[in-house]
């Protein structure tokens, strides 16, 4: 009777799944409250395990014989960074003879002449370090780390990707975990090089503070299943054997060999006190090329991880957990639902008789919203002394979250319907003041991005829908829809200008070198 209203039965499906798809945001923002209140209720155990770890190992026979390391630089095109790496890696305080370099290098650039001068210069010095090349890229990073892994010597595989700076201590704090027959991998938290660069990065480096130190200290330290970051972390040989090895078919290697390893019984650990410090993309097209890879290779892996993880002999909190970690990434298409649908929902609505799907919706937007801000702020706590100054960008990095929605949304998809892919890397240029990007920005040019004026576009809808949503009811959710626009805009407008400059320079750039000729 209530839907023989083909419009009345409309506008009841559209409220349905305009409220399932804010249901879905609540469901991944309110687990963020669920992992803060794990961090503090067993930060101390985490404390206390690495003071005891580092204890023990003092004492044990292990302090005198430490066991073979070999260490695992995957690079590729990495000119401007390479040499910062390879500096900090020959400075790791661990015995020479004990320690194994491997540069793995696919690069196609000049980067293949610097690193082959390097590796001589260290090996001059008394230094292993084997220079490896491949003739072709077959399996990306991953491939390039199981090659490696086929004639390395280490028990013990550390990897660092081109932009990280190892501290010179990191071996001797990582090590002593593998005491524990049953602990396959270390992982180290992420530190930044240039994290005052610009507001973008300032962004970036919010968000990954609050995954390196809220998230994984409380998937680690209460037992849930943890993810290597596919760098500043080492793990056992036999681990990595036992788990089936490196794998290429998903676009994040490291979490799929990190779920295998936890289903195959490995313990993996997380050290919050030793901080691995590595540069945050400064354009707006490679971060979006970082976030693509990673939504694309996390929805990959819950394709292939989830049904072995639902059969695994574990709670059901812990499997609950693992699926809202593989799947994160889903926040992003349901942003974009949210938004397209909120301009329909209004328009249709008599707000007079069904005013009560807003009042929901402003909650579930509410307690979606400030959950993730709510890691932000905790992370910056934890971390600085200065965490007050700091936390007053927290509303730019929802910004910029909701602002690549349109891009990640692309990514999940290609995840759902796609296994492997190509690896793009994010460009490293060793960032250090605000007129060095200029010089080296044209080595490395991304291809050209052609979202930036579909997202305006949604600026523009979600701008569209704050209007309407500041004349009628829909002022419950107008302070959301204010976020979307802002973000949108950010993200799109940032884009167009780098896209621009990359037009002018490269038109600009041209027309010198015919200038030169007709001159000559």
């Amino acid at each position: 009777m209530v839907f023989g209203n083909p419009d009345t039965f409309f506008h009841y499906a559209l409220s349905s799944l305009y409220l399932l798809c804010l249901s879905g945001l609540f469901l991944y923002g309110t687990n963020c409250y669920v992992l803060l209140l794990r961090f503090r209720r067993y930060r101390r155990k985490g404390l206390l395990e690495y003071r005891r770890v580092l204890r023990e190992f003092e004492a044990s026979p292990w302090h005198n014989d430490l066991p073979q390391v070999t260490i695992q630089l995957p690079i590729y095109n990495e000119r401007y960074v390479i040499r910062r790496l390879l500096e900090a890696v020959c400075a790791l305080d661990y015995p020479r003879d004990r320690l194994e370099i491997q540069l793995l290098d696919d690069s196609t650039d000049d980067t293949v002449e610097i690193a082959h001068a390097l590796a001589a210069h260290y090996r001059e010095q008394g230094l292993s370090i084997i220079h490896v090349r491949r003739n072709n890229r077959h399996g990306f990073k991953a491939g390039a780390l199981k090659e490696g892994m086929e004639t390395a010597r280490g028990e013990f595989l550390a990897i660092f990707d081109a932009d990280f700076v190892p501290p010179a201590d990191f071996l001797r704090k990582t090590i002593p975990y593998f005491r524990n027959p049953k602990v396959g991998m270390v992982q180290s938290r992420w530190g930044h090089t240039n994290p005052d660069y610009s507001l973008l990065t300032r962004t970036q480096s919010i968000g990954i503070d609050a995954h390196f130190s809220i998230e994984q200290g409380a998937r680690s330290w209460s037992g849930l299943f943890l993810n290597f970051n596919g760098t500043a972390g080492i793990w056992r040989r036999h681990a990595i054997i036992d788990a089936g090895g490196w794998q290429a078919d998903t676009l994040t290697e490291d979490m799929d060999l990190s779920y295998r390893a936890q289903l195959a019984g490995w313990q993996l650990k997380y050290v919050l006190e030793v901080a691995c410090p590595a540069e945050l993309p400064v354009q707006v097209a490679a971060f979006k090329s970082q976030q693509f890879r990673w939504a694309k290779g996390s929805i990959q892996t819950a394709r292939k991880i989830i049904p072995p993880l639902l059969r695994a002999d574990c709670s059901w909190f812990a499997k609950y957990q693992a699926i809202l970690h593989l799947t994160h990434y889903l926040i992003h298409p349901l942003m974009l639902a949210t938004i397209v649908l909120s301009l329909p929902l209004m328009h249709a609505h008599n707000w007079q008789h069904r005013s009560w799907v807003l009042v929901v919706a402003f909650f579930l937007f509410a307690f979606s919203t400030f959950g993730p801000s709510s890691l932000y702020v905790s992370s910056q706590r934890v971390l600085y002394p200065d965490w007050r100054s700091r936390i007053r960008w927290i509303p730019l990095v929802t910004l910029v979250g909701t602002g690549i929605a349109l891009s990640n949304s692309r990514a999940v998809v290609e995840g759902l319907l796609f296994s492997g892919g190509n690896f793009i890397r994010t460009p490293k240029f060793d960032i250090r003041r605000p007129g060095d990007l200029q010089n080296k920005l044209r080595s490395y040019w991304l291809k050209l991005d052609l979202l930036p004026p579909l997202e305006l576009a949604l600026g523009v809808y979600a701008l569209l829908a704050l209007t309407m949503a500041s004349t009628t009811l829909g002022i419950w959710i107008s302070p959301f829809l204010f976020i979307y626009a802002c973000g949108f805009f950010y993200i799109s407008l940032r884009g167009i200008g780098e896209s621009m400059e990359r037009i002018t320079w490269k038109f600009g750039g041209t027309q010198a070198v015919k200038s030169a000729q007709e001159r000559k």
